[in-house]
């Protein structure tokens, strides 16, 4: 398999159409600078030994060495033997709400941060499997599609947070929907949802959609973050518990109820987030149950790289347009 390691830089390519714009227009203005001289013989005697040939070759030489040093720059590979890493697992989709209500303090030191603790458990113990993230608030966002890329996972998590979402609310059902739009709708298994939320909104379509995922093959175990009795919401951007429109404190509360649902419809388990590391003893054990797939992973493939190569012909084509005259030899 042939690819670029620093694709990004091959978007400088699109100097080279501006240069033969360039090219072209110093074409005609030199044209026009003879038409205005008016004498064709007086022309052709001060232009006698330009070569318009000559001068068309240094400029393709000079375009190419251009391109061939932004390929060189983006470092042409190919795979190498024995890189990909075969291993068996699963494809699951984390999804985890990061509305303002998970900024409740009922749990320390508050739902979101327990919740990250428990992705970030989850990322580490279930590295052999295939896995995505989901952020959902008033609008459902995928963070990273299906990868065995566990750093970029981390990378994604540190950054979770209501300012991930601008859209407040806990929309369920459309992260759902995300995570069934992730996943090979042409296989019946081998792939699951971890759902984690203090379902404070209830969401009726969230319901049909487990359904529906159930149906292809797809788990979905809830993890609950909060408590039934509830707690105020501390807003950072006010620096003040959250209020509503009458002035009245919020409280948000567990919704254990509707979670429960999800899991039982989606033949998956409940879990009331309390210790990470039991939550994810469990979730795990949840996950065993499932048939896992043969799974390629590319994370740890060798390339084999050549970029000299292209370097070498930069060197030559610099060269070979230093040494190429833009002028005919003068008759003798």
């Amino acid at each position: 398999m042939f690819r670029f390691e620093h694709t990004y830089l091959l978007s400088i390519l699109v100097l080279v159409p501006v240069l033969v714009g360039f090219y072209l227009a110093v074409l005609r203005w030199k044209s026009k600078t003879a038409a205005i001289i008016g004498d064709k013989d007086l022309v052709q005697v001060l232009t006698r030994n330009y070569s318009p040939t000559r001068y068309f070759w240094k400029f393709f030489v000079a375009i190419s060495a251009l391109v061939f040093l932004v390929l060189a720059a983006a470092n042409p590979q190919t795979k190498g033997e024995g890189g990909k890493v075969n291993r068996k697992g699963l494809d699951l989709m984390i999804l985890m709400d990061v509305s303002k209500s998970m900024l409740a303090q009922d749990i320390k030191p508050n739902r979101l941060e327990r919740s990250k603790q428990l992705v970030s458990l989850l990322i580490d113990q279930l590295s052999d499997n295939r896995i995505g993230l989901v952020w959902f608030a008033g609008r459902a966002y995928l963070q990273m599609p299906l990868t065995t890329d566990v750093s970029a996972a981390k990378m994604y998590l540190q950054n979770a947070g209501p300012d991930a979402v601008p859209t407040q609310g806990t929309v369920i059902g459309e992260a759902l929907k995300m995570a069934s739009n992730s996943f090979n709708s042409k296989e019946k298994k081998y792939k699951a949802v971890i759902l984690i939320s203090d379902g404070e909104d209830h969401d009726p379509e969230a319901l049909k959609i487990v359904k529906d995922l159930a149906a292809s093959g797809v788990m979905i175990n809830t993890v609950g973050v909060g408590s039934p009795q509830g707690a105020t919401i501390f807003d950072p951007a006010t620096n003040d518990t959250k209020r509503d429109a009458n002035g009245n404190t919020v409280i948000t509360r567990l919704n254990e109820l509707q979670l429960r649902e999800l899991a039982q419809t989606g033949n998956g388990t409940y879990v009331l987030l309390q210790d990470p590391s039991a939550a994810v003893r469990t979730l795990q054990a949840q996950l065993a149950t499932i048939e896992q797939k043969e799974l390629q992973d590319d994370a740890f493939v060798q390339y084999n790289t050549w970029y000299f190569y292209v370097l070498a012909m930069v060197l030559v084509l610099l060269l070979l347009e230093i040494y190429l005259p833009e002028r005919k030899p003068m008759p003798v």
